[in-house]
């Protein structure tokens, strides 16, 4: 099976020696997402909706570049500081993938890789040209 490592530029988690992400296969396995922006600056301090919506936007951004994109995404983890926004998430999960929805998992958890992080998402797709949606 052919892996390999999904990287966009400028790749904001090289300093962190981690990977965004790999395609092994059909499959894409994407670390976790959080509000950061090309240069690795948290954004929307204080403000769980600017950061969610930053964070489902690095999920896209890192998906179309292995290959895949929000529509394909079977399974994802979604890390809260608060679970007070739970209700949030589940709008959020309307509006960034549609049915059927993916499996997922949420926790609360006391920190993040900031303490002012409040979201960080991870997930795994199927690639593009391989997704078949049975209904």
């Amino acid at each position: 099976m052919k892996i390999s490592q999904i990287k966009i530029n400028p790749d904001p988690y090289q300093p962190f020696r981690l990977a965004q992400g790999y395609r092994a296969g059909d499959l894409l396995f994407i670390s976790g997402q959080t509000a950061i922006d090309d240069h690795g600056q948290l954004v929307g301090i204080g403000d769980f909706d600017k950061q969610a919506a930053k964070a489902f936007e690095n999920l896209d951004k890192v998906l179309k570049a292995g290959g895949s994109s929000l529509k394909n995404v079977i399974k994802v983890t979604i890390l809260l500081k608060d679970m007070g926004n739970f209700n949030k998430i589940v709008a959020l999960r309307e509006k960034y993938f549609k049915a059927p929805y993916p499996a997922d998992t949420i926790l609360e958890v006391s920190s993040l890789y900031s303490p002012d992080a409040l979201i960080e998402i991870e997930a795994v797709a199927v690639a593009d040209e391989a997704a078949t949606w049975e209904q």
